[in-house]
């Protein structure tokens, strides 16, 4: 019988949107996803122009990791993962994607996620975008329409490089950039709103 190679990664993915919560705490700022309503079989989701009022926003609380990494990290260990997939919030190191310096809360979160994985030898695998647009960015830019936001998103880069470069060997830049070309996946990738408010 075969074998997978000593150096095969095991592990699992997931998305700041749909798993952090803790979407306006300490310092961050909302993106497209967290603007997004659930939808059901009968009611399509909706990305709303406001929060509103007695709506579940699925990614305002989530699985809340923000607040159970320490020991959402252990359970990964126990099952015998050694990669970990996931993604940086970019609302959380830039709240509107227009500052010229990035928030420190943010980026000390994920010092505190990349330094659990390593605890356990659990290599981290981030990626850059996963449907975390800043909202901000929408309303002023028309999202990735607007070439201004190319910039921007270096500017993010060029900060969770610089402050992770001796952590992270393994980065993605955009998770699925191929739904940029269906109309939900429109929305989440390239922040257009026209039609969905």
């Amino acid at each position: 019988m075969k074998t997978f190679r000593k150096d095969f990664f095991w592990g699992g993915a997931t998305a700041a949107n749909q798993f952090e919560g803790a979407w306006n705490v300490d310092g961050k700022g909302p993106s497209v996803s967290d603007m997004c309503t659930n939808g059901t079989k009968d009611t399509p989701k909706r990305i709303t122009a406001t929060i509103e009022e007695n709506t579940l926003y699925p990614s305002h609380e989530a699985i809340d990791f923000y607040h159970h990494y320490k020991e959402d990290i252990k359970l990964f260990a126990d099952m015998g993962f050694n990669v970990f997939r996931f993604s940086i919030a970019w609302t959380r190191i830039f709240p509107t994607g227009m500052e010229q310096e990035p928030n420190e809360a943010g980026l000390a979160f994920y010092d505190n996620v990349i330094d659990e994985c390593r605890k356990y030898n659990i290599e981290p695998l981030i990626t850059i975008s996963h449907y975390e647009m800043p909202y901000a960015l929408v309303e002023k830019y028309n999202g990735w329409y607007g070439r201004e936001c190319i910039e921007l998103f270096e500017r993010y880069c060029h900060a969770i490089f610089e402050r992770y470069k001796d952590k992270v060997v393994y980065w993605l830049t955009f998770n699925e950039i191929n739904s940029g070309t269906m109309p939900m996946g429109n929305v989440l990738s390239l922040g257009t709103v026209q039609g969905y408010t």
